[in-house]
């Protein structure tokens, strides 16, 4: 892992005014190749600012010199963290911005008593033409993006899991995987800590009845109480039966 240049800050906004969120914003536009089906940028001050009751927000940004490289937004939901977005311009990749943004959210979701991070990340293998086109429109690649992860300590839940809105039509994204990353290496992850988190994760936008009906299903496709930590750079037993 690269080590990160001593010039390079990370720090947490707070502020709603903070002009590094306008920066984050655009970095996040530059870096992933479908920006509309993020968080917008337009949400970050409400954010910070904590109007959003139901979680604790953050934000942290890498900045050299007063300019933003990267950053992340994640949640501290009641049992463990989830990443709702990681990203780095261009001329910082490979520096090791991006396992400092990590590993500072990390230590957040510790010092909070929580048992890790989630995310979820597009698999290569089950996207369209047109994702992989904008892919390269944008300069990114994501089986690089899930071998990056993976060096970052994330790796696949073995569980069929997709995004319940955003897709054609707004129904549910499929090319997804869901990660985890312990803050102690594991080789699984319990049901329950996926199904609560995803649950306090999901409810704000989804509503109690669609959460609950996505989390039925959720556990019908699980294998167990307990599921495997697959790398990161390999899908769920559930996809890889159903591409072969």
């Amino acid at each position: 892992m690269p080590a990160v240049p001593p010039s390079v800050t990370v720090r947490r906004i707070t502020d709603p005014h903070d002009p590094a969120l306008a920066a984050f914003g655009e970095v996040q536009r530059r870096s992933y190749y479908a920006p509309d089906t993020l968080i917008p940028p337009q949400m970050f001050p409400d954010l910070v600012a904590g109007a959003d009751s139901g979680r604790r927000n953050r934000i942290l940004v890498a900045e050299r010199a007063g300019t933003v490289l990267g950053g992340t937004l994640y949640h501290l939901l009641p049992r463990a963290g989830f990443n709702s977005f990681l990203g780095i311009d261009a001329v910082a990749r490979g520096t090791g911005v991006g396992h400092a943004l990590h590993r500072a959210a990390l230590d957040d979701v510790q010092a909070h008593g929580l048992a890790g991070m989630f995310a979820d990340s597009v698999y290569a293998g089950r996207q369209s033409a047109e994702s992989r086109a904008a892919e390269a429109r944008t300069g990114t690649d994501p089986l690089a993006r899930r071998a990056a992860l993976d060096r970052l300590g994330f790796r696949t839940v073995d569980l069929g899991y997709w995004q319940p809105v955003g897709g054609p039509d707004g129904g549910p994204v499929r090319d997804l995987d869901l990660l985890y990353a312990p803050l102690h290496p594991a080789l699984q992850v319990e049901l329950k800590l996926v199904s609560d988190t995803l649950e306090a994760y999901w409810q704000p936008w989804l509503g109690g009845l669609h959460t609950g009906t996505e989390l039925r299903g959720l556990r019908e496709r699980a294998a167990g109480a307990s599921l495997k930590l697959l790398p990161a750079t390999e899908t769920a037993q559930y996809w890889q039966s159903r591409e072969s």
